[in-house]
């Protein structure tokens, strides 16, 4: 059986021809393409007269220190998706009324160690529905590896395009609770494109999210794009360590995949900005290997902006600093070292190497140029192989960042086919890329 296909157009099968020429296999966008985060964080800005309700009696109040959240140290004993703090709640004008908190709560990586995440939970106006608001745990794609870029420290979730999704979600009857994943804004590096600690994330905030808001339902979604979609793919696998809740389906927008080809295809693609993707995924593998640094791969190019990789600058301040960089000076990588550091990243990162579990809807921009839509392809039939059930859905002219504005109808009525809302004049916009 093949996986279900829908497009507008006939396509040829270009899977193994984008093996070889795919440009980026991950990331959240082109520079040509991407919007600026809102810097500054509803949370700080918002007037007294705003605030609601309070933060959950039972936690203490999450406070910032820098960049970051102030963490428990040590942490508190507790299953994955623990509640630890919670903001006090407030309304929040960019997502047009819906009451948002952030959140602490507990998760843990791949070696089983717990470790503190950071998200946001925004809850639609209004009552709630007798049996709650259901839930879309949403992931984020790439925003960069620093504590500053994390998604809950901004008014829009990093993109403009990010709070144009979630605002639909919210109109939709959907609760969302948006996950900043392992190592952003919270203590150690972010373990970037590192499956399991990815989903784990995405799964244990919704046990936290449902611990700081009663009216929340037992029934969640995962939705995600890009490096957030890989997240989801693998959260389908975290999600039983929650029974008590139901995964209903997964929407993996444009996810990250086939990372065993990344690390070359990148040095390869000859587009100097799209290296700070491969920057990022050795940052991400450090957590798996500490032999793995950056500091020991980068090239004469990279040395002088380690700080802005790592401390200071996110995705777009990244690619403005590499955009007329020689790419054969930002890596210091031999070829048994690449093979070992592909053969890894394969390992932690492809979500194709076990079902994943529950109906599945992949969404692809044909002329995606970061993730092609060859590989997303690929993606599909292997995991229709081992027996999942998988559509996928590919807009024609639509890149990696601009298919996600245009697929939100279609996408909110394949979750209503598996007992999310049923959308009400739902009409597809073109993705705000300001």
């Amino acid at each position: 059986m093949s996986p279900v296909l829908t497009t507008q157009k006939t396509r040829s099968h270009r899977a193994a021809l984008c093996l070889a020429t795919l440009l980026v296999l991950t990331g959240a966008c082109s520079t040509a393409e991407q919007s600026k985060p809102t810097q500054s964080p509803e949370s700080s800005q918002s007037p007294s007269s705003e605030l609601q309700a309070p933060a959950p009696t039972q936690v203490p109040i999450l406070e910032r220190d820098g960049d970051a959240y102030r963490v428990p140290d040590p942490l508190p004993a507790g299953a994955p998706g623990t509640l630890l703090a919670a903001t006090p709640s407030r309304i929040s004008e960019t997502f047009e009324g819906a009451t948002r908190i952030e959140l602490l709560y507990l998760s843990d990586n791949r070696t089983n160690q717990p470790v503190a995440v950071s998200g946001t939970l925004l809850t639609p106006p209004g009552a709630a529905p007798k049996d709650g608001w259901p839930i879309v745990s949403w992931g984020h794609g790439t925003t960069g590896v620093a504590d500053v870029c994390a998604p809950s420290t901004t008014d829009n979730l990093f993109y403009n395009e990010y709070a144009q999704q979630v605002r639909s979600l919210l109109s939709a009857g959907y609760a969302v609770a948006a996950s900043d994943y392992i190592g952003l804004a919270t203590p150690g590096p972010h373990t970037y494109s590192v499956g399991v600690d990815l989903g784990n994330a995405m799964a244990d905030i919704v046990p936290a999210a449902r611990a700081a808001n009663s009216t929340l339902s037992t029934a969640w979604f995962a939705i995600g794009h890009s490096e957030g979609g890989q997240a989801a793919l693998f959260a389908t696998r975290s999600a039983s360590r929650h029974p008590e809740l139901q995964l209903a389906a997964t929407v993996a927008i444009a996810p990250t995949s086939s990372l065993g080809s990344a690390l070359p295809a990148i040095i390869s693609g000859g587009l100097p900005a799209d290296v700070v993707y491969g920057l990022y995924l050795l940052v991400g593998l450090s957590t798996v290997d500490p032999s793995i640094t950056l500091e020991r791969f980068s090239g004469p190019a990279t040395e002088p902006h380690l700080d802005l990789i790592t401390q200071s600058g996110c995705l777009l301040e990244a690619f403005e600093e590499f955009a007329t960089t020689n790419v054969d000076q930002v890596f210091k990588i031999s070829p048994s070292e690449m093979a070992e550091i592909s053969e890894l990243l394969a390992t932690v990162g492809n979500p194709d190497q076990e079902p994943t579990v529950g109906p599945l809807l992949l969404v692809q921009g044909e002329d995606d140029q970061d993730i092609p839509a060859g590989i997303t392809e690929l993606l599909a039939e292997h995991l229709d192989a081992l027996g999942v059930d998988v559509t996928l859905q590919v807009y024609p002219e639509l890149g990696h960042d601009t298919v996600l504005g245009p697929a939100t109808c279609e996408t909110l009525d394949w979750l209503a086919q598996h007992g999310g809302p049923k959308p009400e004049d739902c009409e597809a916009e073109p993705t705000d890329m300001s």
